[in-house]
């Protein structure tokens, strides 16, 4: 049996031609309008909206690969955000389930939906189109050998979540509501029992903790927070100090105090895939089994893969990016056979 070989694709975020560019080098082609390749299958990870100059076209190209079985894709963030947006909340009569009316909440909800609302918001049949296939894309893919998770991979959360769930892992539109719904107390929210909205919420922006009495950061809108993500796949990540998701000198500042109960470590024992963190800088692993593809290709960075043909351990060797203007690549993994 032929071994199924997958390049793992970052956050797209609406940049169809470094999404097209990548495609040709990693040696996809499109006849008929539908990329494909002869013995590999592209995986992208999510987030295909926002930001960019061309979100309709990114998600045709993106929708139209996993339609004609050339790829597969998980559900990110801002096709979470983007469901929310166009759903009615049926407890809140004129209002959405991302609201856009809200003296809080509905100026920044549009203001980060932009960029998608320009080139659909005029066309509702396109719209709920897209809409629509958002809702078939799985919350996360467990493959053989490999294990693929827009945000972060939560064993607890998903072994809850998984009954709750339409056959494939995906969301339907009556979940939604749950999904959507934050508590408005804060320990419900920060305490280890799960719901749908907290199982949802890990999956897709990963999990988020408060940070201890006195501390805050401002982070890369200038908006200053009290809450921090964790290193989730960082099994020497057990307090605030070593797991935060913050620069040295931020995470220094931090107690070195255990995390809470409910920002669980993930042990890996299964090479595991991601995007959503905005990665800056060389590309790298994060640990022998668990690789980030977001390097930020939403605000000018390069768009990343990685090449997975069955190993163990990931290596560095075995990505491949482009620029906006420049491609930079490894030829020995476009050819190599393993």
């Amino acid at each position: 049996m032929r071994k199924v070989r997958h390049d793992i694709i970052g956050d797209i975020h609406g940049q169809a031609d470094k999404l097209e560019a990548l495609l040709r080098e990693l040696g996809y082609r499109n006849p008929g309008d539908l990329w494909s390749h002869p013995d590999r299958t592209a995986i992208f990870v999510g987030d295909f909206v926002d930001r960019g100059p061309a979100q309709v076209r990114t998600v045709e190209i993106v929708r139209g690969m996993v339609e004609s079985g050339a790829a597969l894709a998980v559900m990110g963030n801002h096709e979470l955000n983007a469901i929310a947006w166009h759903n009615p909340d049926p407890r809140c009569p004129g209002e959405f389930l991302r609201p856009h009316h809200s003296p809080n909440w509905g100026a920044s909800n549009r203001k980060q939906h932009a960029a998608f609302l320009a080139e659909v918001e005029a066309d509702p049949e396109l719209h709920s189109g897209i809409i629509d296939w958002f809702l078939t894309l799985p919350l996360w893919l467990d493959l053989p050998g490999l294990r693929v998770v827009h945000a972060c991979w939560h064993t607890p959360f998903m072994t809850w979540l998984a009954p709750h769930l339409h056959e494939g892992r995906y969301l339907t539109r009556e979940l939604m509501v749950a999904a959507t719904d934050e508590p408005a107390d804060p320990a419900e929210k920060d305490n280890a029992t799960p719901s749908i909205f907290k199982a949802v919420e890990a999956l897709t922006k990963g999990i988020e903790i408060p940070l201890p009495d006195g501390h805050r950061f401002i982070d890369k809108d200038g908006i200053e927070r009290r809450r921090v993500r964790v290193a989730w796949w960082d099994s020497n990540g057990a307090t605030y100090r070593s797991a935060a998701l913050l620069s040295p000198a931020e995470r220094e500042a931090l107690p070195d105090t255990p995390l809470p109960d409910h920002a669980s470590i993930e042990r890996m024992n299964k090479p595991t895939i991601f995007g959503h963190y905005w990665l800056t800088g060389p590309r790298t692993v994060q640990s022998p089994q668990a690789v980030c593809v977001d390097y930020s290709a939403g605000k000018g960075g390069p768009l990343v893969a990685y090449r997975f043909d069955g190993e163990r351990e990931f290596s560095v060797e075995r990505f491949v990016w482009v620029d906006w203007g420049e491609l930079e690549w490894k030829d020995q993994w476009t050819t190599r056979s393993v």
